[in-house]
């Protein structure tokens, strides 16, 4: 089996073999370098989401406004890139990762210079971070996208750890660029997307790989890989959000498991915090810094899983996946010490961003490789999905264990 390929299923199809790297393991470090450099491109679009956490009491306090409505400083954030990762996907992201890089950075600067330039109006600050959102989903589905391309699953590994790992320090990044320059400056974080932007693209101008040959047997049952037939034959259309996938029972499969393992560790991030600063005490920094050590430690050790990965099978591993994931949240809602609770939320964050690389490959390789871009996108919505129904379904499950009044 070739080295860094993913064991799929008994009876999945023959593939052609892969050029060997050569014994230096050039392959496997050009692999690693390229993730870590679009890990860079998706980690301030992740940190977006959580930079204005910690501020918002102050932002609530100079807009003479509540905290609900402030909050939608981040709940707008978060719309913006359930919209923008099917938006930029299926326009722009079917030309190539080139364009779709492009477009993103035209939607993070038109939001970035409408949130600097809202006076002290909510509604605009909100369409900026809107805006910004979109083009940092658009980010995000072309580090994914440029991942794929490398001959094993560890640049799209390394781009999920880099996306959890911004996203739980832009919590406290964007407590510290307040602190020094200002509430509105934390609402712009994304913006420094734009420095690993013009590198990015120089590898997008770089010789893309060619196409493999054709296996020797073609399973009907799968629409979405099935070639046109026939000099005369057309090629079949795209549906406009990708959802075609949707046909091939895999790329339903491993989508599914990462709705569950989204839904299971953005619940936790809403509600292990909570629950720890009720068992200690703790005040909300406190609380803060402690969860994002533990979450952050958790990223960093998902590498362990993605390298484990293709030795495993995806079938194991994704056993694997789903275990470790209600094994913590079983830790973090019913853990009666706060650091068990943390171990909880650590162990989530390990087998969502594990997941996120390892199944984005097993997703792209369960479709025709023309139709890998709009897959992707898919399945980046799918897990946005979960980021959106975590923390709704934690508030439902709070509300039932300690009814109100």
């Amino acid at each position: 089996m070739k080295p860094g390929a993913l064991n799929t299923a008994a009876g999945a199809d023959a593939r052609p073999a892969q050029p060997p790297t050569d014994s230096t393991g050039r392959g496997a470090r050009g692999s690693l370098r390229t993730g870590l450099l679009l890990a860079a491109l998706a980690a301030p679009g992740a940190a977006g989401l959580s930079s204005p956490s910690l501020v918002l009491p102050a932002v609530a306090r100079e807009l003479h406004t509540g905290p609900g409505p402030a909050a939608w400083l981040m709940s707008g954030y978060g719309l913006g890139m359930m919209l923008g990762t099917p938006l930029l996907t299926a326009t722009a992201g079917r030309r190539d990762p080139r364009t779709l890089l492009l477009a993103s950075a035209g939607a993070l600067l038109l939001g970035v210079l409408v949130t600097l330039a809202a006076g002290a109006d909510l509604g605009p600050l909100v369409a900026g971070r809107a805006l910004q959102a979109v083009g940092a989903a658009g980010f995000n589905v072309a580090a994914f996208q440029l991942a794929a391309r490398q001959p094993d699953g560890r640049a799209s590994g390394v781009v999920a750890i880099g996306s959890a790992a911004g996203g739980t320090a832009g919590l406290f990044i964007g407590a510290a660029v307040a602190t020094g320059l200002g509430w509105r400056t934390c609402l712009v974080l994304p913006v420094l997307t734009l420095a690993v932007l013009p590198a990015v693209l120089r590898g997008c101008a770089g010789p893309k790989p060619g196409p493999k040959p054709e296996p020797a047997r073609e399973p009907a049952q799968d629409p979405v890989r099935k070639p046109a037939q026939g000099p005369g034959a057309q090629a079949p259309r795209r549906s406009f959000l990708g959802l075609d996938a949707l046909a091939v029972p895999r790329f339903r499969a491993v989508a599914a498991v990462m709705l569950v393992l989204a839904t299971v560790n953005f619940g936790l991030v809403y509600g292990a915090p909570r629950r720890a600063a009720a068992l200690t005490g703790w005040s909300t920094v406190q609380t803060g810094a402690v969860g994002s050590l533990a979450t952050l430690t958790g990223a960093l050790l998902s590498w362990s899983l993605v390298r484990a990965a293709p030795r495993l099978g995806l079938r194991r591993t994704t056993g694997l996946l789903l275990g470790g994931s209600f094994t913590a949240l079983a830790l973090a809602a019913f853990g009666p010490w706060a650091p068990l609770v943390l171990l909880g939320a650590g162990a989530s964050a390990c087998v969502n961003a594990g997941g996120q690389g390892i199944l984005t490959g097993a997703a792209a390789e369960a479709v025709a490789p023309q139709r890998r871009p709009e897959a992707i996108g898919l399945f980046n919505l799918v897990f946005l999905l979960g980021a959106a129904l975590g923390p709704q379904l934690a508030v439902l499950a709070e509300r039932i264990a300690v009814p109100g009044p």
